[in-house]
């Protein structure tokens, strides 16, 4: 069976989306900054763990060392974080650095040092949980932070593909939907199995021709 590996696995999307995929049969290797208190995580059966905090370039390269040679089918890069603030004069420069580390560098780090893992697999395939909040054309204003690191990881995504497309790789981003997650909020529409369902049947039916494309969860084109 094929193997995905899921960043920020220990909870909301990133806990679905490795239950979903086990339970589909694939190999799952979930990550977490702290696997012993990754409860949930260990009681999905059959989920390899490993710890990763993607915002340190030791520890993204300590993980790249751990699975030298394997082969990744899925990369799936779900960790961020969102710091609250939505005004300029509500901005903390200091999160705002920690939010583009995360949210942007973070996932950059881990795709070059598992890019030769993806590309030696068979279906070489990137997901990326972006916003909707990063599109410029849709922006409704506030919360600069978060919808500037989603513009960028955008961005980077989009580079990505085509760096790498004519190796066969298909990156592609995804707005979750407004998740009812400790980050989206206990009164959010869209439940973690839902999203987690609708992204998942994206990429199962994902072709060259999605490569560097932004989608929301259900598979609805997004704009720029």
């Amino acid at each position: 069976m094929p193997t995905v590996l899921i960043t920020g696995a220990n909870r909301g999307i990133g806990l679905e989306l490795a239950r979903a995929y086990a339970a589909d049969g694939w190999d799952v290797i979930g990550t977490c900054r702290q696997p012993d208190a990754a409860s949930e995580l260990k009681a999905v059966g059959g989920v390899e763990i490993h710890a990763l905090d993607v915002t340190d370039a030791a520890s993204v390269a300590a993980l790249g060392k751990t699975l030298q040679g394997r082969k990744i089918d899925l990369l799936l890069n779900n960790a961020g974080v969102n710091y609250r603030g939505g005004t300029l004069a509500e901005i903390d420069y200091d999160n705002w650095a920690k939010t583009m580390d995360a949210n942007v560098f973070g996932p950059m780090r881990v795709c070059d040092v598992l890019m030769e893992n993806v590309l030696a697999s068979e279906r070489k395939q990137m997901g990326f949980i972006s916003s909707k909040m990063g599109s410029i054309a849709e922006c409704k204003g506030g919360s600069y932070m978060y919808r500037s690191s989603k513009t960028a990881l955008n961005m980077a995504v989009k580079c990505l593909s085509m760096e790498f497309g004519a190796k066969g790789l298909v990156a592609v981003m995804f707005h979750p939907g407004h998740v009812r997650t400790d980050m989206g909020g206990p009164s959010a529409p869209v439940l973690p199995t839902e999203s987690a369902a609708g992204i998942k049947s994206v990429l199962d039916g994902a072709t060259a021709s999605d490569n560097g494309c932004f989608y929301n969860y259900d598979g609805t084109a997004l704009l720029w």
